[in-house]
């Protein structure tokens, strides 16, 4: 095959305009880019990207790892992240590079009198935009990846909210499975919770955990400990007839008070701090083992 041209990027210099033209018409036939990028944005990253892509051309090296090829990958980088925020899928993002082809082409076959170096030149442009717009999907990987991890650590911190029911007394809903990830995230909530309020009990309430086997009764064993180290004692309520059956079946020894509900948990935490409830008069139910006048 004859060599490439080697002013390939004097021509796209010289063909800007009519090249950028012909690239947006392609871009803009994604309805998702005209829904949710401005025409002028577009335009300013094309006509960079364009410009970029002239100055790769000039180096003659076919490599984009080079540093020539920097500020394209650059630029190409902070498109992906941006259409990854945007809601693209990876194709739809890499068809930021790939539909610059055409415009490319038509170009190259207009301006070309030597069919070896036309075949070369279009050789060298396809390969190396291919290459490119793999590079784009990879950053958009990466960048969509990144993005589901932080959503995942924010569902994690939302889904364990410690809430102070009482001076000294904290509660933590735990709702979901209690895996060795969550468990983590548990075990650090609770334990800042408790140095942040000075807390003597702390209440896990597990009546939104859906099974309870040896692995679940392990983290909130470790979780009970640890909230010991830091000089606060633990109740688990949420006990249901199901899991206490389990519980049992497993063997499993956990040296903690339980209760059943909530309620029962926060009247035992009271008394342990030294408090007690009083029930008004003519209430319909008074809780066990708290005292109560009237």
């Amino acid at each position: 095959m004859a060599e490439r041209s080697k002013n390939l990027d004097d021509m796209v210099r010289a063909n800007r305009a009519e090249i950028l033209d012909e690239w947006l018409k392609h871009q803009t036939a994604i309805s998702k880019v005209s829904d949710l990028v401005g025409a002028k944005e577009l335009r300013d990253e094309s006509s960079k990207f364009l410009e970029a892509f002239a100055t790769g051309l000039a180096s003659n090296q076919n490599d984009i790892t080079g540093g020539a090829w920097g500020e394209v990958r650059a630029q190409l980088a902070d498109l992906s992240r941006s259409r990854a925020r945007l809601g693209f899928t990876p194709a739809e993002t890499a068809t930021f590079v790939f539909s610059l082809k055409q415009a490319m082409f038509d170009r190259l076959v207009a301006g070309s009198k030597d069919p070896g170096k036309l075949a070369a030149d279009l050789w060298v442009v396809n390969l190396l935009l291919d290459k490119l717009g793999l590079n784009s999907i990879e950053v958009f990987m990466e960048s969509r990846e990144e993005m589901i991890r932080r959503q995942q650590q924010d569902l994690l911190e939302l889904s364990t909210p410690v809430v102070k029911l009482w001076d000294g007394v904290l509660a933590l809903p735990v709702i979901g499975t209690l895996d060795s990830s969550r468990s983590q995230s548990v075990m650090e909530a609770l334990l800042q919770a408790i140095v942040d309020e000075e807390a003597e009990i702390a209440i896990i309430d597990i009546t939104g955990v859906p099974t309870v086997d040896t692995l679940v009764a392990q983290h909130l064993l470790k979780t009970v400990s640890a909230a010991r180290l830091m000089g606060a004692d633990c109740i688990i309520s949420g006990i249901r007839p199901q899991i206490a059956q389990t519980i049992v079946h497993l063997g499993v020894t956990l040296d903690v008070a339980t209760k059943a509900t909530m309620a029962d948990a926060f009247a035992l935490a009271l008394r342990r701090v030294g408090l007690t409830t009083i029930a008004r008069k003519g209430a319909a139910r008074k809780t066990d083992g708290v005292g109560a006048d009237g």
